[in-house]
């Protein structure tokens, strides 16, 4: 069974920055892409930042390009370095894997199986 965590969210003033972090557990062996999303409630979740893992290949979305980096410490470890942040970034964040679903498409929010429980990000003005 794989079990995601994150850490990390919090609040911060606009312009400001945060770390997320995520750690998968379990059987990773099929596991070909990592990736970050969110969601605002009422709202559909989204793609903010993927990449295959054990290579540099990164996916940024929408106003993730330029101010958001995603990185892997180790093939159960990401982060996610989110610069100049704005209330538009407020949002719960999470952390997902695709359990090889996604054949290395890791640009496919569908292909990913296995969600954290997502932590919160709050953007004040």
């Amino acid at each position: 069974q794989v079990k995601v965590a994150e850490s990390g969210g919090g609040a911060v003033q606009a312009g400001g920055s945060l770390r997320l972090s995520c750690v998968v557990n379990g059987d990773i062996s099929n596991t070909k892409c990592m990736g970050w999303f969110r969601q605002v409630s009422g709202k559909k979740r989204e793609e903010v930042a993927t990449i295959r893992v054990g290579t540099d290949r990164t996916y940024y979305f929408g106003s993730a390009k330029g101010r958001f980096t995603i990185s892997q410490d180790d093939e159960r470890t990401i982060h996610l370095e989110m610069r100049r942040l704005t209330p538009e970034d407020t949002a719960m964040y999470f952390c997902a894997e695709d359990a090889g679903d996604s054949w290395g498409h890791c640009y496919e929010m569908a292909y990913y199986k296995n969600w954290g429980q997502g932590t919160q990000v709050t953007v004040s003005s």
